[in-house]
């Protein structure tokens, strides 16, 4: 593989998590999602972290700039200068071109941007029977079809804000874990 700064989009249950930790394993670069970098920051006391905690404690969603400094903080922090892996940032169009206006400025550009494409009903039944097994109620079928309304809503339009860039790779997560792996490895080539 030789990209090594990517981002991961896909639906819910899509695999993203998953394949994120097997090319951080393979390349020794950090993944890095919204959730991850939002309790770091508030552990760490930072400004922008404080911010975030009081967003997160009245159970309100964190508004994009929030996000977004957050993002471009953990971005330069040392291990993320020789790559990262993006899941969960950006999520909307507003956050991907901030992300573009932030990386230039942190010395680097995002190379690949990997779509991991799965059938609906396939990822409900997936989120469904992970529900079972981690014995999670708020994955019920309303809930993850309302996830899905707001990432074909929000963030599935950023697939085509990165193919116009010419960095988009697609790649069909059906399939185990390692043959979906073997197709983002091809395109990360």
């Amino acid at each position: 593989m030789t990209a090594r700064r990517l981002l991961l989009l896909g639906p819910p249950g899509a695999g993203k998590g998953t394949q994120a930790q097997r090319i951080t394993e393979e390349l020794g670069i950090p993944q890095i999602s919204t959730g991850d970098m939002l309790r770091a920051a508030v552990q760490a006391g930072s400004e922008v972290g404080r911010e975030a905690k009081g967003f997160m404690d009245a159970g309100e969603l964190v508004p994009d700039r929030v996000v977004i400094g957050v993002a471009k903080d953990r971005l330069g922090q040392p291990d993320a200068r020789e790559g990262f892996i993006l899941d969960g940032f950006p999520r909307t169009s507003a956050q991907a071109q901030a992300l573009d206006e932030m990386l230039p400025e942190l010395g680097f550009a995002l190379e690949r941007c990997v779509a991991i494409r799965v059938d609906e009903e396939e990822l409900v039944g997936r989120l469904l029977k992970r529900a079972e097994i981690e014995g999670r109620s708020d994955d019920n079928e309303e809930s993850i079809r309302t996830r899905m309304g707001e990432y074909k809503a929000k963030t599935a339009p950023l697939i085509s804000y990165y193919e116009a860039k010419g960095i988009l790779v697609e790649v069909d997560g059906k399939g185990n874990v390692d043959e979906v792996a073997a197709r983002i490895a091809a395109g990360l080539e």
